[in-house]
């Protein structure tokens, strides 16, 4: 019987489908498992390679495969999606997950611990606090506008309205829900104050940074160089690419941002070289962006080789 060299799995929420072949690509076995049988399955096979598309619920399903002595891997899906030869079915899947994990200039994704996991999900709340405190804000204005009662732009505003409503002659059920509503700010507030305690984004996705061979690896991963169009020996550099965690990228762009708002006060190489780049008509978004990318392979280097962040002339060489 010949041994399993790659297993592949097409994940879903209750069951999985699972496709085998061995070192020469020759297919052993296709079948749909549930979740306690797969690791069952696993569990009575030698050590080989299990590979899984990156999505939902992968990173705990390697962690799992991990403890049973095998080698998991995770493949982004639009890497796996050329190799799908007919119809989509989940076998079809499961076919094309293990064809793309035998090339072997294909690119695979980390598997996350269960510390990056949970900072990882604290990002995603957060985020999606900021967001539904966004809404709140713009609700509260609009129901004030609708009384005639124009509100500054912003939150510095908010601190009045107790006052506003005190003093106001509002339709009773008009006061109440602008008051739940200036309640439900408050409660906002403070939950994303006590996430931003909690929340170190950097170390949720770098981690140590020994996944990356180098800090340009890590800006790409995160969507801040370049797109490439080339052909014919000609070399056509587009705008960024902007994949990977958008959230990441936000940060490093924000820093950008201000780092460049506040240049003038700046010394040392790295701030030469933003006017250098400013000073010869560029685009001020496009030296953002340049700095951003810089100031991610500084993050790498500083989590890869640990070391602290000095903010003279050798940040220019990170």
């Amino acid at each position: 019987m010949n041994k399993v060299a790659i297993v592949a799995i097409d994940l879903g929420k209750l069951t999985f489908h699972v496709h085998e072949q061995d070192d020469h690509g020759h297919p052993l076995l296709r079948k749909k498992f549930k979740r306690v049988e797969l690791l069952q399955h696993l569990a009575n096979l030698e050590p080989c390679i299990v590979v899984m598309e990156a999505c939902g619920g992968a990173h705990f399903m390697a962690q799992e495969v991990a403890k049973l002595g095998h080698s998991p891997k995770l493949i982004a899906p639009h890497l796996v999606r050329p190799y799908v030869k007919s119809n989509k079915n989940d076998f079809a899947d499961a076919e094309a997950i293990c064809e793309a994990a035998s090339r072997p200039t294909m690119r695979f994704v980390p598997v996350k611990n269960q510390t990056q996991q949970a900072l990882a999900m604290l990002n995603s709340v957060r985020d999606s606090l900021i967001k539904d405190r966004t809404a709140t804000v713009n609700r509260i204005h609009a129901a004030f506008l609708e009384v005639g009662i124009s509100l500054t732009p912003g939150y510095k505003s908010l601190k009045d309205i107790p006052a506003l409503l005190e003093a106001s002659s509002f339709h009773g059920l008009i006061r109440k829900l602008v008051a739940d509503l200036y309640e439900h700010y408050l409660y906002l507030n403070l939950r994303i104050k006590v996430l931003d305690k909690e929340v170190d984004c950097q170390a949720a996705e770098v981690g140590d940074g020994k996944q990356f061979k180098c800090g340009r690896d890590y800006s790409a991963s995160i969507g801040l160089v370049p797109k490439q169009h080339s052909t014919g020996g000609r070399t056509v550099l587009l705008g960024i690419s902007k994949r990977g965690d958008r959230n990441q990228r936000r940060l490093f762009v924000q820093c950008a941002q201000t780092y460049v708002n506040r240049l003038d006060r700046q010394e040392g190489k790295l701030a030469d070289w933003a006017r250098k780049l400013l000073a010869s008509h560029r685009h001020r978004n496009l030296v953002v962006c340049a700095l951003a990318n810089k100031f991610a392979r500084i993050a790498w280097s500083i989590a890869a080789n640990h070391t602290v962040f000095d903010a003279g002339p050798s940040a220019m060489n990170a």
